[in-house]
């Protein structure tokens, strides 16, 4: 199994260097269009392989997609985490009730009691 991941991987890998040495021509990134920047006087450029615009691009969807199903799940979150407060809660009263219940008894006669109940239910 470990190999297919290998092989998987490997393959991606030179995929993405394919793509990258195919599309090595430079592009120019403006943050407004031309008729905007005329009006506002001020434009910033720059000038980037395409490939990298390309990667960068999916790189930035992939980014925003995982931080919006992140926040999407965190109701999920909060309401596992108040189960587990809960779940907590019941386990130290299930244990206070058992010290209650064995009380004035023997260590081994309380153990002997425990077990018959398990079974029991």
């Amino acid at each position: 199994m470990r190999y297919i991941r290998y092989v998987l991987v490997g393959s991606i890998v030179a995929a993405l260097v394919v793509v990258a040495m195919a599309n090595r021509s430079f592009v120019t990134l403006t943050v407004l269009p031309e008729p905007l920047a005329n009006l506002a006087n001020w434009n910033f450029s720059i000038d980037l392989p395409l490939f990298i615009v390309a990667l960068g691009g999916v790189a930035v969807g992939l980014l925003l997609g995982y931080l919006f199903e992140w926040i999407r799940e965190s109701k999920h979150r909060s309401e596992v985490a108040k189960r587990q407060r809960q779940v907590k809660q019941l386990h130290r009263e299930v244990s206070q009730l058992k010290a209650e219940k064995n009380k004035g008894k023997d260590d081994v006669l309380a153990i002997l009691d425990e077990a018959a109940t398990r079974k029991a239910s």
